[in-house]
């Protein structure tokens, strides 16, 4: 069995069969739930806030809607399209409708105190995108995702060995950045960066890091100048899509990409499809699924005063209880089929 399908089908197995709920919303916003489910539904209502939809959250979205039609949540979701206030103004909204829950992928995750004083005393999930201040996670207010700090020590480590092979200790290299301050962007530029290190490879960098918001086209942009003007050795990317989007660069100027190892985060569907195609030499296994179903079951525990991590599949982390791991896991050609 696949390996995706396979942890999903066992967090979906770890969670209590319910009723399923249906949601509502407005705005043109996604009401989910359905009329067919389980018997004996909770009769929990949850509203899951995405700070956009982009390949992987939407993923996740469809991850926790299943799981809330698995459990019997009534879960509605709302898109705040990368807007801060938008965000605070759903959770707040969300409040007022009486939801027993709210989930948050947060726009700007130095805005989690802000958004624990939105909910107010109902219980808050921050899924995927770390809080800038980890003192906010408490008895009603956890978080869950994956760490950083292991997404990029895997690519450091699949170009460590690739460089040695070759005999080099010495490289330079082209830096894909997400979103300036965000957890994610900066641990996973800090950890591959130290897993060079660690592994005995001098990385030095070809030119400052070009900080692309974890977008395609504007990776494209920004780095197609210095493709042809700049001397590297492979191509760091905080995610698959701007990976990608360095691809898409160096054929659009008739560079072969397999010339140079490229390397992404999140083993999204075109990620995974460029692996099989050489493109892209490696890339990290980001549960979508995983996050979405264990988001949504934290919830439920949340209300119902279980512990956090019960019938997700995963384990808490060992210093700070509110904190469930989903793992990050390195994909390669050697077992990218196992993804699919």
């Amino acid at each position: 069995m696949k390996r995706r399908i396979f942890a999903g089908f066992i967090a979906s197995a770890m969670m209590v069969s319910m009723l399923a709920g249906c949601g509502s919303n407005d705005g043109g916003e996604q009401p989910q739930g359905g009329e067919s489910g389980a018997e004996g539904g909770s009769g929990h209502k949850v509203t899951l806030i995405m700070s956009q939809r982009d390949e992987w959250l939407s993923e996740m979205e469809a991850a926790a809607q299943a799981a809330a039609k698995d459990i019997g949540i009534d879960l509605t979701t709302q898109d705040a399209n990368s807007d801060t206030s938008k965000m605070i103004q759903y959770i707040e909204s969300s409040v007022t409708a009486g939801e027993d829950a709210i989930i948050v992928n947060m726009v700007d995750p130095e805005t989690a105190a802000q958004c624990v004083e939105a909910a107010g005393e109902v219980p808050v999930v921050f899924v995927n995108r770390f809080p800038g201040d980890p003192s906010v996670l408490n008895e009603k207010a956890v978080y869950v995702g994956s760490d950083e700090m292991t997404s990029g020590a895997f690519q450091g480590e699949y170009l460590a060995k690739y460089f040695k092979d070759q005999g080099k200790t010495e490289i330079s290299y082209l830096m894909l950045n997400g979103i300036l301050g965000q957890t994610s962007t900066t641990n996973r530029t800090a950890s591959v960066l130290k897993a060079l290190e660690d592994n005995g490879i001098k990385a030095t960098e070809a030119a400052a890091p070009l900080a692309a918001n974890y977008d395609r086209s504007e990776a494209l942009d920004m780095i197609s100048p210095l493709l042809t003007t700049t001397e590297y050795d492979c191509i760091i990317s905080n995610n698959d899509a701007m990976a990608l989007g360095a691809v898409e660069a160096m054929m659009q100027q008739g560079l072969d990409p397999k010339s140079v190892p490229i390397v992404g985060i999140d083993a999204t569907a075109d990620g995974r499809q460029a692996i099989k195609d050489g493109t892209l030499a490696m890339t990290v296994f980001q549960n979508a699924e995983g996050q979405g179903r264990a988001s949504l079951q934290a919830a439920a525990n949340l209300i119902d005063g279980k512990p956090i991590a019960d019938g997700t599949g995963y384990e808490v982390d060992d210093e700070n209880e509110f904190i469930i791991w989903v793992p990050f896991e390195p994909v390669t050609i050697d077992n990218v089929a196992d993804y699919d």
